[in-house]
């Protein structure tokens, strides 16, 4: 089953077109239909691909880019559909992969705050008086 990357290359300036590569890796048989959507509707120009590439292991990639102007609150996702996936593979960038993000970062500093407070509570709680004869 094919697996989807979503990056930039370099981070642009704010004045030039940015460029997002949608890049899907081991993925067999060799059709692979990869496209681009920007709020829900295909976009064609500032569209290429690599076309499809042996692995040399029996499996496929292709890399697809897009070049866009970045715009505040849109939906931007590379979407893939092959023979071994039971519906379009759809994988979104910018605020929806920020969304993800931000949860998966807050969940980590909870469990080290936690932890942290646990170890402190443990270590200053005062215990059983320890008895010398």
């Amino acid at each position: 089953m094919p697996y989807v990357v979503l990056h930039t290359t370099a981070p642009p300036p704010k004045q030039d077109p940015a460029v997002l590569v949608c890049s899907v890796y081991d993925f067999y048989p060799k059709q692979i239909k990869v496209s681009w959507f920007r709020d829900e509707q295909e976009v064609t120009s500032g569209v290429s691909s690599t076309g499809v590439m042996e692995n040399g292991d029996w499996y496929y990639q292709i890399h697809s880019r897009l070049e866009y102007t970045p715009r505040n609150g849109e939906k931007i996702a590379c979407v893939v559909e092959h023979a071994s996936l039971k519906g379009p593979l759809r994988t979104y960038w910018g605020k929806y992969l920020s969304v993800c993000l931000s949860v998966s970062s807050a969940l980590i500093l909870g469990l080290v705050f936690g932890l942290a407070g646990f170890i402190y509570y443990r270590n200053h709680t005062p215990g059983k008086p320890v008895y010398t004869h």
